[in-house]
């Protein structure tokens, strides 16, 4: 039995000359939590739009929940749930009113859309709200209503684009903590998000994407560990012939240059490492002018493996 909800192929999408995504694939998996993660321009809405069927699929194959996303829209959409980038409430209707609508949309029976509107709100805390108008309420509110939105049909995944963008950070952190147990009852989440902290801490799995491509996949610990043990920024009055006389040195995996520092990583214990880097780059009369030793965080796996930092 093919344990993978969702199964990417060779995708790739174009707008005009411009190639948005560059021949992708990935898999998800039944029950997880899978993000893509990039900056803005990375390409992350253009596949989430195609996988949802926003976009029309132009090259590779693509099943979700065992449907064929190029013969089987209809088959596909009544199997996913969606959280758009953009609120889409209808601000002149109540909480209840919201998902009776949506609801009956996809014709549910009364008894048991009645039943799923009361499991929802008290999943995302909004029972309370039930009568409020939805352009009373806060932001974070308004999220937690387009989640309960997405899985009024019990969707098999729930996609969500930049799911907490211009939330502030705490209500950003209790968005997690709604999608965690909307992922605890079953239901597959693939999202796309710019945030490091986010990917880090609400996936079981990562796909780290720039420029349309995949640059690399795996769990939040596997990308960090891919480093190696210690990252090591270095700052020297002559960069570049620092690069040159570390190169070789036992223990270093790979040296990036970023805005005038590098960025060293490391096979070995970076305490043990540091003073001999130090000895080196003195020896051949250059200064170590700031340097600073750590472990790997997802902001220093983007740095590694684009060369550049997150953009906004």
């Amino acid at each position: 039995m093919n344990e993978n909800i969702v199964d990417v192929s060779q995708f790739s999408y174009s707008y005009g000359d411009l190639r948005a995504v560059r021949d992708i694939s990935f898999q998800v998996k039944k029950g997880e939590i899978f993000s893509f993660l990039g900056p803005n321009g990375a390409g992350k809405s253009t596949v989430i739009n195609s996988l949802i069927t926003l976009l029309p699929l132009q090259k590779g194959t693509v099943t979700i929940a065992g449907h064929d996303l190029g013969s089987e829209q209809a088959k596909v959409r009544q199997s996913i749930g969606i959280v758009f980038q953009q609120i889409t409430l209808d601000k002149d209707m109540t909480v209840r009113e919201t998902l009776e609508f949506h609801g009956s949309i996809y014709q549910m029976p009364g008894a048991e859309k009645k039943k799923r509107i009361t499991e929802l709100l008290n999943l995302v805390e909004l029972s309370e709200k039930t009568n409020s108008l939805v352009s009373t309420l806060s932001g974070g509110m308004k999220r937690r209503l387009e989640i309960a939105r997405g899985l009024m049909t019990r969707p098999k995944v729930l996609f969500l684009d930049e799911p907490t963008i211009g939330l502030d950070p705490q209500t950003r952190r209790k968005t997690w903590e709604y999608l965690r147990r909307v992922n605890e009852e079953g239901t597959t989440i693939f999202l796309t998000t710019h945030y490091m902290d986010e990917a880090d801490h609400l996936s079981d799995r990562i796909a780290l994407i720039d420029q349309g491509r995949i640059v690399i996949l795996g769990t939040p610990a596997q990308l960090k560990q891919s480093l190696g043990n210690d990252i090591i920024y270095l700052e020297t009055s002559e960069n570049a012939r620092t690069t040159g006389i570390l190169m070789n040195l036992a223990g270093i995996k790979k040296i990036t240059g970023y805005e005038g520092r590098l960025l060293i990583t490391s096979e070995h214990d970076g305490t043990r490492l540091l003073p001999e880097i130090i000895r080196e780059v003195n020896g051949q009369g250059i200064d170590v002018c700031a340097v600073n030793l750590k472990k790997p965080s997802m902001d220093d796996v983007f740095l590694h493996y684009t060369g550049t930092e997150m953009r906004d």
